[in-house]
């Protein structure tokens, strides 16, 4: 319900009112666009000026995670965290730092693409107008950003360090001995000297080309596989894991997400598990981000463990509890595990029962009618705990190493291919669904780990000795032992028999990165006649998105998972066949006709803020180390602040660590961490209304009475959450700065609570801050007059004291970025210099400069009046005069038995006797001649008194 201020009958002629601040607000910021008030100078290069007012200070990186720009244009919840840190930034200026804020657009993305397949319009038309109107709502709202360093992820020449960029990991491999990515041309090196051995031990110069080729790309930190990926039909392409809700379906569009098994690009951002992992605790994260990464990337310590098959090839298993293998009854596989073909026989063998066969003639009619059931359900309805325990018998067993048990193998669709090894070793007694499942296949269950005293359920998932776990044929004895011993002695046998070796894995699995789209970066790759992947020299960089004439993928159906993939830059023949010299003379090569998911123009855009004019490189090294250099000794460096939302904690937090510790690997940047402290702004929600019908209705059009909500004359039902242009209660910020102004705007969302918190939209409330910074004009400026109303007379002590303490509150409030705060001790302050016939002008400027950074406008119109020449940006903050800050009396209250009978007021530094005596004489009446028992004096608190 949208409330415009109410038009007053008798405006005084200076009045700050809404039509004031607009033209103040418009003619400022021209005035900071004209001038580049908000430039920050970099060290070297053509962003460096040595006459800038910060050149050569203390430098401040604030960032905000960078939007993408919809059609639907901004609503008053989006800029939550942009006025956040443009508040912050700021004062920070005006303290003395040299502060970089800057703004993009991540540009690539499905919506823009759909769009284009639905009207025909091509997706940077749509894009580049969405982006012009975000930069005009932006600048409605007075953020001082330096405008020279705004980049879009869809500029040519942004995309093309995003190409180079990916080079650098292709032509990347892990050294786990070092625990750092290295140049593949070093690998190459060791290969050829004899210094590592090859795979199979033959020396490099006797291995052919294409043998040579394969053992470079099976270690690059960018290569082509051919796996199980999350396929989704309906948007026509393959999706991350993080980008699939737990419901299996996709967090765009709500499609339904299959296993298929395609070649796509993948990042091995596994090889980095532990290290990003561990440098979480060098960061200044909130610890619910972190903990999400640590449980996203999920380390766990265990064993590998190998089950001998018949086929030649054993089962490999990872389990965290390898002394529970003398339970392992069954082993299952993914229905996609590699092995199965190869275990299958022709015929179930002699006593199969007819609970495992399925009801098939033959194990392979079985395991393939299986795997079509399979491959038509999601992940999560795979995994489900609930769901009906299926699965079917491969004809086939393998080998407990352990004891030489023979154990049925069997395919269920509850273990996917993507996780650990695709196979686990079954042991029921420990294990609930292991346990159901046995039970439904009738198989045998043995206990490994006694269960505590008066335990009488099925699987027992607790500690206890182990038990059931000896073979002395093998020197092998596990009874007695707790878990971890337990755990360190069957690690050390598998280890020291071949049967396996102590591992970690992680949850994390290697970065999908192949999108079968239109609308993204293209792969600076093409293919050999042979198939193998060649990286394009930088000197043919950028590869340009070509034009086509159709952005769609090929027909599909979105329930269907059998539907291949074709991407619309295949069908442009005359790009994706080419002749190229690579070096070795004109060959025909073919395009990469995949291109690069959304997240990788996020991945590294803060570094590119940094120096956007360079040419030469993604950024000059001595601008990197200014900004995001470490600070100290153990300072993983990176930007100072990060300000976004708590939903990006695991897609783009975590693969833009990534990318910047491969560019740290490999010497390019000196920051350990892209983003040294992280904050993430609150949500800001608002109410919607239903009719009976269930259908919403323009919330500015409903009103509120007798108890009710009514649009119209039909009574609604108010809902309360997100905002929406499908809820159809969106206030946009062009709807507030019409009607209140953008200072009014950004003092309001600032005062609404502390920023980390969700709060709710209330546009009645606006007028609180609009009538504040009423009253600050106030102070200032005669409303019938627009002469000063400011005095050089000094303030008498009590506004001095006043002012000096709300200087030193705000300054402590707003480093700490309590904003909602700082406002409250403004408004104090002011409501205080509007009892007063004139403003002294010694607290008149602190006032403007301290309300400087919320409503910049009027505080730049009232530095002006006040016979200042040019911008206040640089001007310095109010510093508290640390004397000022002594209260020259205390009030106490003085309490009898517990309830509070009076209050005095006593100097400071008044003696604990003297608080004492006038605490008894101000309640004797109420102790009524009573001799008190005991007077407690707390200092500069209370006093209370036992009668």
């Amino acid at each position: 319900m949208t409330e415009a201020v109410a038009p007053a009958t008798d405006v005084p002629p200076f009045r700050y009112t809404a039509a004031l601040a607009g033209e103040i607000e418009t003619r400022w910021q021209r005035y900071w666009q004209e001038r580049g008030t908000f430039h920050a100078p970099n060290p070297t290069g053509p962003l460096a000026d040595p006459d800038h007012p910060r050149a050569g200070a203390e430098k401040l990186y604030v960032l905000d995670m960078f939007p993408y720009p919809s059609g639907a244009g901004l609503h008053v919840g989006h800029p939550l965290g942009y006025i956040g840190t443009d508040c912050y930034a700021r004062f920070q200026r005006m303290a003395g730092r040299n502060v970089l804020h800057a703004m993009g657009f991540d540009a690539f993305g499905l919506p823009a693409e759909q769009y284009a397949v639905q009207t025909g319009t091509h997706p940077r038309t749509t894009t580049e107008a969405n982006i012009e109107r975000y930069k005009a709502q932006l600048r409605r709202l007075g953020l001082a950003h330096d405008d020279r360093r705004s980049v879009a992820t869809i500029d040519v020449e942004f995309y093309r360090w995003t190409q180079w960029l990916f080079l650098q990991i292709f032509n990347s491999w892990y050294d786990t001995d070092a625990r750092r990515a290295r140049p593949v041309a070093e690998l190459v090196a060791e290969f050829e000297s004899g210094s590592r051995p090859t795979p199979d031990g033959r020396p490099w110069a006797e291995l052919d080309p294409a043998e040579r080729r394969r053992i470079v790309d099976d270690r690059r930190l960018a290569y082509v596989s051919e796996a199980p990926v999350n396929w989704c039909p309906g948007l026509g392409t393959v999706l991350a894991n993080e980008e699939v809700t737990a419901d299996g379906r996709s967090e765009r569009g709500n499609f339904p997400v299959f296993k298929r098994n395609l070649k796509q690009w993948m990042m091995r951002i596994t090889a980095y598990g532990d290290r990003l992992l561990d440098d979480l605790e060098l960061l200044d994260w909130p610890e619910p981000i972190k903990l999400m990464q640590r449980n996203w990337i999920g380390r766990s310590t265990g064993a590998h463990i190998d089950f001998p098959t018949a086929a030649g090839t054993p089962v490999r298993v990872f389990t965290t509890r390898p002394d529970t293998v003398f339970g392992a009854t069954y082993m299952v596989l993914a229905p996609e595990h590699e092995l199965v073909d190869a275990l299958v026989p022709a015929a179930w063998p002699a006593g199969t029962k007819d609970a495992w066969t399925g009801g098939y003639a033959s194990p392979r009619a079985a395991v393939e009618a299986y795997r079509k059931a399979a491959a038509a359900k999601t992940d999560v309805e795979r995994q489900a705990d609930a769901k009906e325990k299926t699965g079917v018998f491969v004809g086939a067993y393998a080998t407990n190493p352990v004891n030489g048990a023979p154990i049925p193998i069997f395919v269920a669709d509850y273990v996917l291919a993507g996780y650990g090894t695709g196979a686990i070793m079954a042991v029921p007694g420990q294990d609930e669904r292991d346990w159901a499942f046995a039970e439904v296949f009738d198989l045998p269950i043995i206990r490994t780990v006694q269960p505590e005293e008066g335990f009488d359920g099925k699987a027992y998932t607790g500690d206890g000795p182990a038990i059931n776990s000896a073979a002395p044929e093998h020197g092998l004895d596990l009874n007695g032992l707790g878990v971890t011993d337990a755990k360190a002695r069957i690690i050390a046998w598998l280890e020291a028999n071949g049967h396996g070796t102590g591992a970690v894995t992680y949850r994390l699995r290697d970065w999908l990165f192949s999108r079968q789209r239109y609308w993204g970066e293209p792969f600076p790759i093409v293919y050999d006649a042979d198939g193998a992947a060649v990286a394009l020299p930088e000197s043919m960089l950028p590869v340009a998105l070509p034009e086509v004439d159709d952005f769609s993928p090929k027909t599909f159906d979105p329930e269907d998972a059998n539907s291949d993939p074709e991407t619309p830059l295949s069908r442009r023949r005359d790009w994706v066949e080419v002749e190229l010299d690579l070096g070795d003379g004109p060959k025909r090569y073919t395009r990469e006709t995949n291109v690069m998911p959304q997240w990788a123009g996020s991945c590294w855009y803060e570094l590119r803020y940094l120096d956007p004019t360079n040419a030469e490189t993604f950024v000059d090294p001595v601008n990197e180390r200014y900004w995001m250099g470490p600070q100290g000794e153990g300072d993983c460096g990176g930007t100072d602040l990060y300000v976004g939302g708590a939903e990006h904690a695991v897609l783009h937090l975590l693969y833009s660590r990534f990318w910047h510790k491969v560019l740290y690997d490999l010497g390019h940047v000196s920051s350990v961490e892209p983003y040294r402290r992280l904050f993430n702004q609150g949500m800001i929600q608002a109410y919607a209304y239903v009719d009976s019908r269930g259908t919403y209705v323009p919330a500015e059009e409903v009103v509120e009475r007798d108890g009710g909500y009514f649009h119209g004359d039909v009574e609604v039902r108010r809902e309360y959450g997100k905002m929406g242009k499908s809820l159809k209660n969106v206030v946009t910020p062009d709807d507030m700065c019409e009607v209140y102004g953008a200072d009014t705007f950004r003092v309001y969302e600032m005062s609404m609570g502390p920023l980390e918190v969700s709060r709710p939209w209330e546009t009645r409330a606006v007028v609180g801050a609009y009538r504040f910074l009423q009253r600050v004009w106030r102070t200032v400026v005669d409303e019938s007059t627009g002469e000063l109303r400011v005095t050089d007379t000094p303030a008498d002590e009590p506004t001095r004291r006043l002012l000096h303490r709300t200087v030193d509150g705000v300054r402590g409030d707003m480093a700490g970025i309590r904003f909602n705060t700082a406002i409250a001790k403004l408004i104090e302050l002011t409501n205080a210099l509007t009892k007063l016939p004139a403003t002294p002008r010694e607290v008149a400027e602190p006032l403007v400069l301290m309300v400087a950074p919320f409503a910049p406008h009027i505080a730049e119109e009232l530095w002006q009046k006040l016979g200042h020449a040019g911008s206040l940006a640089y001007a310095d903050f109010p510093v508290a005069d640390p004397a000022l800050l002594v209260a020259e009396s205390v009030t106490y209250p003085v309490q009898i038995n517990g309830k509070v009978r009076g209050r005095i007021e006593v100097p400071a530094d008044a003696a604990e006797a003297d608080v004492r005596a006038a605490a008894l004489e101000a309640v004797a009446g109420s102790l009524a001649g009573k001799e008190p028992r005991k007077v407690i004096v707390v200092p500069g608190r209370m006093v209370s008194v036992v009668a």
